[in-house]
């Protein structure tokens, strides 16, 4: 054999090993692409929006007493940031929108991270793929690589998106370069955190629970000089801390890159070391079963709602405390600059300048963790059953109507436990500061958010029966979208029909004013309605195998 000869299949295994990987990305860009097209569209149109309406929202109200005012208020950097530069458009669209999008971008790179990779390896969809040449740590590290490109060009539209808006092009690179980090730092402990938990609720629930570690640090940071500190702790204090439009600091944003590109060096290491399907924190062996709510199909909904609930109540009851602490110096604030009053009603936050309507406007934000925490839950239902977790249930004497009808009635219940939370933890903030707020009225203020999260439930069901692969985002739609869609319809000066799409428009503004019961009533009946097709569906559609 000549020495041609000998090259030749080692060549074409060279090939086919590059051919393979090339496939493993490809396959990764394919489950990725639509959610980071959506995420793309909604950061970069959202930035544009705010920055080319600035001067009509905003105008000449941004004099060097309204700045010393807000940098001076403690509500008003621990809610929103540390005010920067909000005398031009770039600045203000970095302070009103920053920190959102920041989570936004953050909490999708997190879950997309912990889906395609710790969901996959799970479900049992690398079996083949893993049988081949590609070692478990290259197609983990092809699929992390897809989500950092993602965030990379999050980033990208944004910069792009202000830049077009005329903000000048320097604060714009900070922006989405801060933007694009956060998102690269959340994929990379997704990913990793997939490798040391050992399913991917658990990698899900600590990058979550980071994720929030994170914002509150901000907050602190934010809101207490002598804890400035905290932020260079936090990925979206980092950001903060570069101060795009104003002093364009780099240095932060470089101690946020090296942390993402610490945690994404530990993947490989992470994923060379453990079994499949396996993780470094395996769960214990031989302990005795934990038979309790299992012994009825109601039993066992509300056993799966409890863990879960758990975490998304202590993160609702830590932030709702921290408003109703804050309800008297925000008040004070805004009954002293009327201008900001009105700028938060654009913003969809009317009515602030007293302790009840401040309480109604932060409790319509209640709507969106209550109404994505019921689309979370019934999308765990898809996901068992395209796990195949539910085919001994349904082998068994049980109707698919009857396991659905207790999802539903455990996640309204979640939602509803979610909301008194809320209303406690407010009443208890504001009873702290001498805020003259009942504990009657804070509740009612607080579950008055019961209908949108009631139609996120409807829609959720709705998409089980019908597209079954969307869940999460169909239900999440009447509360995030409806949100969204009143800010842009409030901030653009858009025709009033179009804001009536909003389940947001239809929600009174309680304690503030008397519920709305005709709105009330339209919601309750466009989720029944969306449940009840939503249930035809699921009991006619074949199951997901």
């Amino acid at each position: 054999m000549t020495a041609v000869d000998a090259r030749a299949p080692q060549a074409t295994r060279t090939a086919g090993d590059a051919r393979a990987r090339s496939a493993v990305t490809w396959l990764a860009v394919r489950q990725v692409r639509r959610g980071a097209l959506i995420v793309i569209i909604l950061v970069g149109g959202m930035s544009a929006m705010v920055a080319t309406t600035y001067a009509s929202t905003v105008g000449d109200a941004m004099d060097a007493a309204t700045l010393a005012a807000l940098a001076e208020n403690p509500a008003i950097r621990t809610l929103f940031g540390q005010p920067v530069a909000l005398d031009s458009a770039g600045g203000f669209t970095v302070w009103r929108t920053g920190t959102i999008l920041a989570v936004l971008v953050g909490a999708w790179t997190l879950l997309t991270a912990t889906r395609i990779t710790r969901g996959a390896e799970d479900a049992g969809h690398w079996d083949l793929l893993l049988a081949g040449k590609v070692p478990l740590s290259t197609i983990v590290m092809r699929h992390a690589t897809v989500i950092v490109t993602a965030a990379l060009l999050v980033g990208l539209a944004t910069a792009t998106a202000l830049t077009a808006a005329g903000t000048p092009p320097a604060g714009a690179v900070r922006h989405g370069a801060g933007v694009a980090l956060v998102g690269v730092f959340f994929a990379a402990a997704g990913t990793l955190a997939a490798q040391v938990f050992p399913s991917r609720a658990a990698a899900s629930g600590a990058t979550v629970a980071l994720l929030g570690v994170g914002l509150l640090l901000r907050m602190i940071g934010d809101g207490v000089d002598a804890l400035g500190w905290l932020r260079w702790l936090s990925p979206f204090g980092l950001t903060a801390l570069s101060r795009p439009y104003h002093d364009n600091r780099v240095l932060p944003l470089v101690v946020l890159a090296l942390a993402a590109s610490v945690l994404l060096a530990a993947i490989p290491a992470a994923t060379a070391r453990r079994d499949v399907r396996g993780g470094w924190l395996a769960p214990r062996t031989g302990r005795a079963p934990r038979l309790r709510l299992l012994g009825s199909i109601p039993a066992f909904a509300l056993r799966r709602l409890l863990r879960p609930l758990a975490g998304w109540t202590a993160g609702v009851g830590a932030y709702y405390l921290l408003i109703g602490l804050l309800a008297v110096s925000m008040t004070d604030f805004l009954a002293d600059n009327p201008r900001f009053a009105d700028l938060a009603a654009q913003a969809g936050f009317a009515g602030l300048g007293s302790v009840e309507g401040y309480v109604a406007a932060m409790f319509a934000l209640l709507a969106i963790p209550a109404g994505i925490f019921t689309a979370v839950h019934v999308a765990t239902t898809a996901t068992a059953e395209a796990d195949r977790r539910l085919t001994l249930i349904y082998a068994g004497p049980v109707t698919r109507l009857r396991l659905l009808t207790a999802e539903a009635a455990t996640a309204a219940t979640g939602a509803a436990a979610l909301t008194i939370t809320a209303g406690l933890a407010t009443w208890i903030g504001a009873t702290a500061v001498g805020a003259p707020l009942h504990l009657g009225t804070a509740l009612a203020g607080a579950v008055n958010v019961l209908p949108i999260a009631a139609l996120c439930l409807g829609a959720a069901i709705f998409a089980l029966g019908w597209l079954p692969r969307t869940v999460a985002l169909v239900g999440a739609l009447p509360a995030a979208g409806g949100f969204l869609l009143q800010v842009i319809a409030d901030s653009t000066n858009a025709p009033h029909w179009i804001s009536t799409l909003s389940p947001f428009t239809h929600l009174a503004a309680v304690p503030d004013t008397a519920p709305d019961w005709l709105g009330v009533i339209g919601m309750l009946t466009a989720a029944t309605a969306l449940a009840a097709l939503g249930a035809t569906g699921y009991q006619h559609r074949d199951l997901r195998t």
